[in-house]
């Protein structure tokens, strides 16, 4: 497998080492972000409503990892067209759009 570095786009050979240590750099990224969020709590409230946890389970995985398999498809899609640095400007960009605009609607409710 090859992979490359933001700082060298040439592509270098992994080693397991290197594929446990994105695996599991990706693995607690994803798994904190989750836990206690929107998707998360409409899981449990559709599970505890359906009775069918297992089908509930397996509904919510099969969308999970189709999530991630888009994420992964545009990202490589992204960063076959953009540098490392226009990536890393433009995502900046967007989560601080995202955090005005929240901010934007907090504001408006308390006036």
């Amino acid at each position: 497998m090859k992979l490359t570095t933001s700082e060298d786009p040439k592509p270098v050979e992994s080693s397991n080492q290197g594929i446990w240590a994105i695996f599991s750099s990706t693995f607690l990224t994803i798994f904190l972000a989750e836990m206690g969020d929107k998707t998360q709590l409409a899981t449990l409230l559709i599970s505890a409503e359906s009775q069918s946890p297992w089908i509930v389970f397996l509904g919510a995985a099969g969308a999970l990892i189709t999530t991630s398999l888009l994420g992964v498809l545009v990202g490589q899609w992204l960063a076959k067209r953009l540098s490392p640095k226009t990536l890393d400007t433009a995502a900046g960009s967007l989560l601080l759009l995202i955090a005005v605009m929240l901010l934007w609607d907090v504001v408006q409710m308390g006036g």
